[in-house]
């Protein structure tokens, strides 16, 4: 289904990561790899890990003061707060209503979004449709996660991901300016491909499932880069047919950041030019609902963002869950 939103822009970005990093070299150590191969292959060199006294919501709040700062607003104006994250506090409350509490946003509305790595382009969008019938005016949206929790640190799959979190506000825009149209889409059939499999209700916490290590993340990656360069054309290129956009008017792509090999790949299919797809994965790997918005404030505090600037973001997540947005900032 077509969503086109109108009149909805970004007006501030905030992003944090944990000052404590994991190099390739350390990972090496630690579990059956190469520093080489994870940057040749990956794209990464390093990863940010988050304090034994940090949880996502520290990560969340610290983004988000920025992100309000950025905009020049005060935290009494955010209406409504949007967590994005695969990695909550606590199964209840939401961590939004944590968020709210530390930054003492009392004056917000405060939910989750469960989509993992295409959480904060979900959240984006149901900010915008909030957003522009009038309901609320100015949203803050949080992509937010701590990996390093659901890690088993004796895994290949360790060197994948890093934490961090990224915010934007959200509020009206005028004339041309802001989102222009979404692609959301989610398909279960691949939900064991990328899957906690405990701490839910199919399989509550046991010594069983603890002992089999079913509370870390578990990941089939071919699966993964398969589906990734598969649909991730397959949205963007249904967005441009939206908007009537052709790639060539696109001036710069803020992806999520699966593996730089995803990236290039959907880049080639798709006929973007690769120097305007914005990556950071060296510098943080993957941060899940945090990517996105990290990227978007490290690109708009470089200055590379002018205003009527083409952006397009994409991303595709465990579930499958994926999409597509196009913006003018």
């Amino acid at each position: 289904m077509k969503q086109f939103v109108r009149q909805v822009k970004i007006i501030g970005t905030g992003s944090y990561t944990p000052e404590t990093v994991y190099s390739n070299e350390y990972m090496e150590s630690i579990v059956d790899t190469k520093a080489k191969w994870i940057e040749e292959k990956l794209g990464i060199k390093e990863r940010h890990i988050a304090a034994p006294d940090q949880s996502t919501s520290d990560l969340a709040g610290n983004a988000a003061e920025r992100a309000i700062e950025n905009a020049g607003l005060t935290k009494d104006e955010i209406d409504l707060l949007i967590v994005a994250t695969a990695t909550p506090d606590r199964l209840a409350p939401s961590t939004a209503t944590i968020v709210q509490d530390k930054i003492q946003a009392y004056n917000a509305v405060a939910f989750d979004i469960a989509a993992v790595c295409s959480g904060f382009l979900y959240a984006m969008s149901v900010a915008s449709q909030y957003i522009a019938s009038g309901v609320y005016d100015n949203v803050l949206v949080i992509g937010a996660d701590t990996f390093s929790r659901i890690t088993d640190w004796s895994s290949r799959n360790s060197i994948f991901f890093g934490d961090g979190a990224g915010a934007a506000v959200l509020t009206h825009g005028n004339g041309d300016e802001g989102f222009i149209a979404f692609r959301l889409y989610s398909d279960g059939r691949g939900r064991n491909n990328f899957t906690v499999p405990a701490g839910g209700s199919e399989h509550p916490a046991t010594e069983e499932t603890i002992k089999e290590g079913m509370h870390y993340f578990q990941m089939n990656g071919r699966a993964v880069y398969d589906t990734g360069t598969e649909v991730l054309p397959i949205a963007i290129n249904q967005v441009l047919s939206d908007t009537n956009l052709s790639i060539s008017d696109i001036d710069l792509m803020i992806p999520h950041q699966p593996s730089i090999a995803i990236l290039q790949k959907t880049a080639e299919i798709i006929g973007l030019p690769f120097e305007k797809v914005m990556t950071n994965m060296s510098k943080y790997a993957n941060t899940a609902g945090g990517t996105i918005p990290i990227l978007l404030d490290e690109t708009n505090r470089a200055g590379k963002l002018k205003k009527g600037t083409t952006i397009l973001f994409a991303a595709v997540g465990s579930g499958w869950t994926y999409g597509a947005s196009i913006m003018k900032w």
